[in-house]
């Protein structure tokens, strides 16, 4: 055995790069070509690989540290310290890889926690850059794939893309992230096809023009007057996909009602004046998640996801909520809500805010939830149309609360009524359904104690 050190090969043009995940530890086995830090550019994001297997011995770098070619990764105690694995050399992880589940990308549902969900990518590969590929076959065993790493695989995996079609822009031609964004992007707004949707409309007669959109207008803005241009950020370039696939793809309705949370208000207030010294602040955010589980499970559908033909009914209740952040919309999960309190969802609500904010919210805590709320409370407006966040089948919007005059049999008095936008995925959810679990949920709201039944 012999100690390795493991460098920062080539990243191209960037001349220092920071480190944004530590992807193993000390102790740790990795397998040569394994993913062991996450660095990232003004531009771009990618994965570091090891160039041996062996055991990881001491990390050299911290997250936030800057990082160019060359530098220090880590230490590796490795039985074959003089012959490093070849570049395209397949781990077992990478070997082992389920074929791609669907013809293109528009086929299968993926999960909203690598995004949220939670926002554009960067330019997709041109169609001639993939003629000379072999047509995509799902059913087939995925031999001799491109160089990308298990994170990059999976996620293909679940966009249902054909890795072998997507031109790498890494370092050696490795397939990243941004690249498997920006094929998804191209598909979808038509500007290329996958080699099987080619072959499907040479078969029915198509023309091979995708969508059959004509193309986005290329504008010269700055014969107009003065323009600046700006980087988007790496959190809406990574949900920018999601969006567009999630709208375009889920046949969205939405039910607009309010709910009359004046009693409640009025609960909310004096509970958080009676437990000022806790240090926890309760929102009506919190009762409203705790309303929420309330009538997902008085109408489960809500509560499910589609799989194919069969619709699959959730019997656990974890809670998203889109968190506001200076560098886009965040979606952290209230995992188990069902068995949680109102003090502990709001504690739990502001932990995970906050770190939403300084952007160190792990992947963890942006997964498995099965229902989503998007608040606009704090800022205003009226009604809106949220975008469900596959693979989920309904998002509820909430804007600002605001006190109306509301007839009572006799006379107008004022209560102060909470708009709510309902969006429903029309394959699994009616009208009727909609308008119920709406109805159902004010009426929660505004009596409470309809929680206990």
């Amino acid at each position: 055995m012999a100690l390795v050190d493991i460098l920062v090969p080539d990243i191209g043009d960037f001349d220092e790069v920071s480190v944004i995940e530590l992807m193993v530890k000390p102790g740790d086995t990795v397998k040569a070509e394994q993913s062991l830090i996450t660095v990232e550019s003004d531009k771009a994001s990618m994965e570091i690989p090891s160039s041996h297997a062996g055991v990881v011995k001491e990390i050299k770098v911290q997250l936030g540290d800057k990082v160019k070619q060359g530098s220090l990764v880590l230490t590796l105690e490795s039985a074959s310290a003089a012959s490093p694995a070849p570049v395209a050399a397949a781990t077992p992880a990478v070997a082992a890889v389920a074929p791609v589940s669907a013809p293109n990308v528009a086929a299968a549902p993926v999960s909203s926690a690598q995004v949220a969900p939670v926002l554009v990518a960067p330019a997709a590969p041109a169609p001639a850059a993939t003629a000379a590929l072999p047509a995509h076959e799902p059913t087939a065993l995925a031999l001799n794939l491109p160089h990308a790493s298990p994170s990059v695989r999976k996620f293909a995996r679940e966009l249902g893309v054909p890795l072998n079609e997507v031109k790498g822009s890494g370092p050696k031609g490795r397939v990243t992230l941004i690249d498997v964004q920006g094929f998804t992007r191209s598909v979808m707004s038509g500007a290329v096809q996958t080699q099987a949707g080619a072959a499907q409309a040479k078969a029915s007669g198509g023309d091979g023009a995708g969508l059959g959109l004509i193309a986005w207008p290329k504008v010269d803005f700055a014969k107009f007057g003065p323009t600046e241009r700006k980087d988007i950020a790496r959190i809406k370039k990574i949900s920018a996909a999601n969006l567009h696939r999630n709208w375009v793809m889920i046949p969205h309705v939405t039910n607009h009602d309010d709910a009359d949370i004046t009693d409640l208000e009025a609960f909310r207030v004096a509970t958080n004046k009676e437990n000022e010294k806790s240090g926890i602040k309760v929102t009506m955010l919190a009762f409203l998640i705790k309303a929420c589980v309330a009538a997902l499970k008085k109408f489960p559908e809500f509560n499910s996801s589609l799989d194919g033909d069969q619709l699959v009914l959730k019997q656990y209740f974890h809670i998203g909520f889109a968190a506001d952040t200076p560098n886009g919309l965040m979606v952290p999960v209230i995992k188990d809500a069902d068995k949680k309190g109102i003090f502990q969802i709001s504690q739990e609500m502001a932990e995970l805010a906050k770190k939403a904010r300084e952007g160190k919210l792990s992947p963890a805590e942006m997964t498995g939830a099965s229902f989503t709320i998007s608040s606009l409370g704090g800022i205003g407006g009226r009604y809106f149309t949220p975008i469900i966040n596959a693979p989920e089948v309904a998002i509820l919007g909430v804007c600002k609360s605001q006190m109306e005059p509301v007839w009572d049999g006799k006379t107008f008095v004022p209560r102060l009524m909470l708009p709510l936008s309902l969006s429903w995925d029309h394959r699994v959810i009616d009208g009727a359904a909609a308008a119920r679990f709406n109805v159902y949920l004010g009426q929660i709201l505004a009596d409470f104690r309809r929680v206990l039944l």
